[in-house]
């Protein structure tokens, strides 16, 4: 299915922006540590702001600041004009949050089958958990990961003709994601030196192995007109996530990873429901940045 466009990419920009200056008043009120990530930070260091084709902003927190955004500061978002989506909303099957403007329309490609799940314009919030410094450990904890995210695409109707896949899928699906889940977070930060991010990683898990310090200290960068938080290795995460990340990929190399199937600035998501049912489900697809 063809991209459904009501809203051009500079104006759905101009919304995340805001949405992004919005959850950066209520992190700095509590003192919540976060950053730019993935996208978002390469579009910062590269491009002094969204990078001119990507349609979504990252940030990421540790662990222990991710759940501390959650007991403190969540609740300080204008409800009228906000939805916070997190691992205990109804519904939501995934390990990571979002932020969701009410009254608009981001149903994305990839996007859930239960239609009470709020599909509003989003930001993502992403943990970084802390890795065991055991192997054995360590294996076991992305085995968990992986089925985490498997028993997620499952429920966000991700159809494949791999038989393996489907198989793992339909096996990850009876068992209970927050007790798995719950084996990927190691909720303290003292005792790790390598955190990763589980739930925003792609195939290759290695790439988002970092030290933990990576990820302690930030600096402040201009993203469009206001300065947001980068970690001060910045260069090293870029490097490790993108390779020479300050190459900017030719139109034949790059292929846009437009998340929103169907993007409407101005309508709320409940008025496409009838027409998210005819859609495919895509799975997540490699961009070049």
């Amino acid at each position: 299915m063809e991209k459904k466009k009501l809203s051009n990419l500079t104006d759905h920009q101009r919304v995340l922006l805001e949405m992004l200056k919005d959850f950066d008043t209520v992190c700095r009120m509590h003192g919540i540590k976060y950053q730019l990530f993935a996208g978002t930070a390469l579009g910062t260091v590269r491009h002094h702001g969204f990078i001119p084709w990507d349609d979504d902003v990252d940030v990421i927190l540790l662990r222990s600041e991710y759940e501390r955004f959650f007991e403190e500061a969540a609740k300080d978002f204008d409800a009228e004009k906000y939805y916070v989506q997190q691992e205990n909303t109804p519904h939501w099957p995934m390990q990571f949050s979002k932020l969701r403007l009410n009254g608009t329309t981001c149903i994305e490609k990839y996007h859930p089958r239960d239609k009470k799940i709020h599909q509003g314009v989003c930001i993502d919030i992403f943990p970084l958990d802390n890795l065991a410094d055991n192997k054995l450990t360590r294996k076991l904890q992305f085995a968990a990961s992986k089925i985490v995210i498997a028993k997620a695409l499952y429920e966000r109707g991700y159809e494949t003709h791999n038989l393996f896949k489907r198989a793992f899928m339909q096996l990850c699906r009876m068992l209970p994601r927050k007790s798995v889940a719950k084996f990927c977070m190691r909720k303290d930060d003292s005792k790790s030196q390598m955190v990763h991010s589980f739930f925003a990683a792609g195939k290759k898990y290695e790439k988002n192995i970092f030290p933990r310090e990576w990820f302690e200290e930030t600096t402040e960068m201009q993203f469009e007109d206001e300065n947001f938080p980068v970690s001060m290795h910045y260069d090293a995460i870029l490097s490790r996530l993108y390779g020479d990340y300050h190459k900017i990929p030719t139109p034949e190399e790059r292929k846009s990873k437009e998340h929103a199937a169907i993007l409407d600035l101005e309508r709320p998501y409940t008025e496409y429901l009838e027409e998210q049912k005819k859609m495919k489900f895509y799975a997540f697809t490699k961009s070049i940045r």
